[in-house]
């Protein structure tokens, strides 16, 4: 069937958005985590407890699929099982728009989050089979955020009329556009590194470094998550109007756009090293800002400032992962990694809170940003030497 339709050109920008539309599809709900929280609360009562364990339980879900998917990537016959995935994420929204239990929806959310990680990390690995990796993770992002946008920004509003169902249609809605995407996509067969003789040498992956970046992924997202999760209670906590908080978190997803924007425009020409240690040094610091939220303009500049930052960074880590090898295992364990710090973040940070404690949530939040920072010192400052290598050799 696929093989019957034209297919895109496998490395210009259109199967960049393609592509990004795939490794987003099984976890869009994590681009609209405020507005599905707070439609929970809103729609069916659910404690503030209930919401973030079920938003949870999503992104726990999708941990253990991107992690199942790293075993099978070589093998697997990636647009069918991609096609079987989606058709599984739609059904199963269906479903939890019948369900106000919490716990059965808890139940059906990790189950979506299973699937969605399996989609999730088959797109990440196609990806790293791309002739630029850090191109399309930037595009990547910049469909998260803009179409993140506009679910925090509209979707909060609809929910008093149309119930839950809005949510979940929201995410049907992008699979349904992904599977129309899928066919047009090229097959992206595994390709052999030059100098690579055999598999056994190819797999000689650098773990110490591989490890660190891992550790930073999942560092750099769990501090992210925790605070955005829990932005609206830090803004009506700082005597903020929920109007405001909702129109500023939409702007601040399009500010992101710029972000994601500049990793398309810069791709490598800076290396690694640079734009995540700088990026995640700015990152902690317009999270620090947050300490004074009681000011609106300060409160609005931060959360412009971390879109920016988070779409920047993000992209460029998950890059940086990628380069360990070519037949995209580490990018979909990246993609693992991504998804226990988002799943582990609003966790750790809900505990932190206890009776409304923002202010340690928020400084325990830069204290792992900067951490996240020192971690990838040595795998960019390595990849960025390889790279250099290569070019003076080409």
């Amino acid at each position: 069937m696929f093989n019957m339709i034209k297919h895109v050109s496998p490395n210009n920008i259109t199967a960049s958005v393609f592509l990004a539309f795939l490794a987003t599809a099984g976890l869009f709900y994590v681009n609209i985590m405020p507005a599905l929280v707070s439609g929970l609360i809103d729609a069916l009562g659910f404690s503030n407890q209930q919401a973030g364990m079920i938003g949870s339980a999503n992104m726990y879900g999708a941990a253990v699929g991107a992690l199942s998917i790293v075993f099978v990537i070589k093998r697997l016959r990636w647009k069918l099982a991609a096609v079987v995935f989606l058709a599984g994420l739609i059904t199963i929204d269906l479903f939890s728009m019948l369900i106000s239990d919490a716990t059965t929806l808890m139940i059906v959310r990790f189950i979506h989050g299973l699937v969605g990680g399996m989609l999730v990390g088959t797109g990440f690995a196609i990806i790293a089979r791309t002739a630029n990796i850090d191109r399309t993770f930037g595009v990547l992002l910049f469909v998260q955020f803009g179409l993140g946008g506009l679910g925090v920004m509209f979707l909060p509003g609809l929910v008093p009329v149309y119930g839950t169902a809005i949510l979940f249609s929201a995410l049907i809605a992008f699979s349904v556009v992904t599977l129309l995407m899928l066919p047009f996509l090229p097959d992206y067969p595994i390709k052999k590194k030059a100098g690579l003789e055999t598999d056994e040498k190819a797999a000689d992956i650098d773990k110490p470094n591989l490890l660190l970046t891992l550790l930073a992924i999942f560092s750099f997202q769990g501090a992210n998550m925790g605070l955005y999760a829990f932005i609206i209670g830090l803004g009506k906590h700082y005597g903020l109007e929920v109007d405001f908080i909702s129109i500023t978190l939409g702007i601040a997803a399009w500010i992101g756009l710029a972000g994601a924007g500049l990793v398309i425009i810069m791709s490598t020409r800076y290396g690694h090293f640079k734009p995540i240690f700088f990026g995640t040094i700015v990152t902690a610091l317009g999270s620090a800002t947050f300490v004074y939220s009681d000011v609106a303009s300060i409160f609005f500049i931060a959360n412009c400032l971390l879109g920016v930052t988070w779409a920047f960074v993000i992209a460029y880590l998950l890059g940086l992962v990628a380069k360990f090898d070519a037949s995209g295992q580490m990018a979909a364990l990246g993609g693992f990694a991504s998804k226990m710090g988002l799943a582990s973040g609003p966790v750790v940070a809900a505990w932190l809170l206890g009776e409304d404690s923002y202010q340690r949530l928020i400084i325990v939040a830069v204290v792992i940003l900067l951490i996240s920072a020192m971690l990838t010192w040595k795998p960019a400052r390595k990849q960025d030497r390889t790279m250099s290598r290569e070019s003076r050799i080409e």
